[in-house]
């Protein structure tokens, strides 16, 4: 019931456009400076290297951070900036939103387990609802017209509304 209310109904699309914009432009505002301004990943990094909880609680987490993201510090840094203002706009126009959504919560649970808490928790929580609604969460967006464009010219028909209902039942 509440599966076919997020995912169906005109009243939930109403509210999660708002909850989409709202989680966007949390993404963009956090992302701009970044991708705008002197932006580098390499003391978070350290900070969650240097982190006793990191190490013991996500050691293969802290080993991926030290051993690979570290050393590619100005890799990362461009790919936190550049994917907070992607993954904002994407949001805000409403626009691959189920995308959009997965890459944000992925961030937000990359930056938990570096030991940083801020807003992702609330964030990931907002966010569940987006990817749990699909396709109605940018109802109100630009997927009205990107993602039937996409089955049409991508998927050549294979794919049709209904399949994917009973793909989700």
């Amino acid at each position: 019931m509440i599966m076919d209310f997020l995912r169906n109904n005109v009243i939930a699309a109403v509210v999660l456009a708002v909850v989409r914009v709202y989680v966007g432009w949390q993404w963009l505002t956090a992302g701009w400076g970044k991708a705008f301004g002197e932006f580098d990943a390499g003391g978070f990094l350290q900070g969650a290297i240097g982190n006793e909880a990191v190490q013991e609680t996500y050691p293969t987490y802290h080993a991926f951070l030290e051993g690979f993201a570290l050393p590619n510090a100005d890799l990362f840094s461009f790919m936190v900036a550049w994917g907070e203002v992607a993954v904002g706009l994407g949001l805000i126009l409403g626009v691959l939103t189920t995308a959009a959504a997965f890459f944000g919560i992925t961030m937000n649970f990359a930056f938990l387990f570096a030991g940083t808490v801020s807003s992702n928790p609330f964030l990931v929580l907002l966010t569940i609802f987006i990817l749990v609604a699909g396709y109605n969460a940018g109802k109100f967006g630009g997927d009205r017209w990107v993602i039937p464009a996409l089955r049409d010219k991508v998927f050549k028909g294979k794919i049709t509304p209904s399949d994917q209902k009973n793909q989700a039942a």
